[in-house]
């Protein structure tokens, strides 16, 4: 199986909503095949989605760190701006 089908692979199963079994392929493929900033990139959107804000953030700056032109760069940028966020109403109503 080439690269090529198995991103048809890991992308059939996000729009499944099959984001536990995505994940799985995504580890498998960088375990593999080794750092890709796609795949970090990729990885780090279906953590976001399942809620692991911190795993999502890390692979975003991987992705970053291999390649400064990627999307990750955008999604590094929002995470943070997203943890950094502070509304004061919330704890003083």
């Amino acid at each position: 199986m080439n690269l090529m089908e198995t991103k048809q692979d890991y992308q059939a199963l996000i729009s499944q909503g099959l984001l536990h079994e995505a994940l799985a392929e995504l580890d498998r493929l960088i375990a593999t095949n080794g750092p890709d900033d796609n795949l970090l990139f990729t990885r780090g959107k279906v953590k976001w989605r399942l809620g692991d804000r911190a795993g999502a953030t890390g692979d975003y700056a991987k992705a970053t760190a291999l390649n400064p032109e990627s999307p990750a760069v955008k999604a590094l940028e929002n995470a943070r701006d997203i943890a950094n966020f502070f509304n004061p109403d919330l704890y003083n109503p």
